[in-house]
């Protein structure tokens, strides 16, 4: 063996050994890396709105208050809002290719569509129910703990209904785990854009015209605040379960297909 013979040898032998796939893999690594950046940027501004920033804020005095958060929440909101559909539009895109593999496993390549469509389906209805349950209430309603009750009920039957349309002997742990996941994290999203921003964008516009004129907040602000606050915890807590979900899809077969 020729000298650089031997030295490629010893090169070849403590080089790392990289062979890439190729096809749909490639694809689904892609949509998955996606998925995990704008995830953390998503649930990490949820995180820090809930625990770190709403309490600062409030701790601050009304002055400095109007000329911080106009300038830090429409920053963060912007990321926020943005990540969240990032997130859920690459999730759905990985969802699709699971499920197609699941119905060609079932002999049924249009399971794919009937399955989206009764997942999606599901999860709008729960969330006509859940909407009005976030929104500002007088009476008996106004009990947090009733509330939040009720929000756990549509929530638990909203994800027992979705594991009962999708369950067959050839649906995979990861499409029923994701089946769960994915639908909290639709919740999560609607509330991002159809709670949160409809009120921080006011409050934003309130906060700046305030500090610049002067004038009072509207009436309407605290009222307005105290609903863009409970639809941002309820998505805290929801994306505790969303979570486990989401990881025990690869990691923890515990949803069997045969459910029904």
């Amino acid at each position: 063996m020729s000298e650089i013979s031997a030295v490629t040898a010893v090169l070849a032998a403590h080089s790392p050994h990289l062979s890439f796939p190729r096809g749909a893999a490639n694809e689904e690594i892609a949509l998955r890396w996606i998925h995990f950046v704008a995830g953390v940027m998503w649930i990490g501004l949820l995180y820090f709105f809930n625990l770190i920033g709403r309490p600062t804020l409030t701790d601050l005095d009304s002055t400095t208050r109007l000329k911080v958060f106009p300038v830090l929440i429409s920053r963060a909101m912007w990321w926020f809002r943005w990540s969240a559909v990032v997130t859920v539009l690459v999730g759905l895109r990985y969802f699709t290719i699971i499920l197609q593999a699941d119905a060609v496993n079932a002999g049924h390549p249009n399971l794919l569509w009937e399955w989206f469509g009764l997942w999606l389906l599901t999860w709008a209805i729960a969330y006509v129910f859940l909407y009005p349950l976030q929104m500002p209430w007088k009476g008996a309603m106004d009990k947090i703990p009733l509330r939040a009750l009720l929000i756990t009920i549509v929530i638990v039957a909203a994800s027992w209904v979705t594991l009962e349309l999708n369950a067959t002997p050839e649906s995979s742990n990861s499409h029923l785990c994701i089946a769960v996941g994915g639908g909290l994290g639709f919740i999560m999203l609607m509330n991002v854009w159809g709670i949160v921003w409809r009120a921080q964008k006011r409050l934003i516009q309130w906060s700046r015209e305030s500090a610049t004129s002067g004038t009072p907040m509207p009436k309407e602000a605290e009222g307005l605040r105290n609903w863009g606050h409970f639809a941002a915890r309820v998505a805290f807590y929801v994306s505790f379960p969303m979570l486990f979900f989401m990881g025990a899809a690869e990691h923890y077969p515990f949803l069997s297909g045969i459910l029904r």
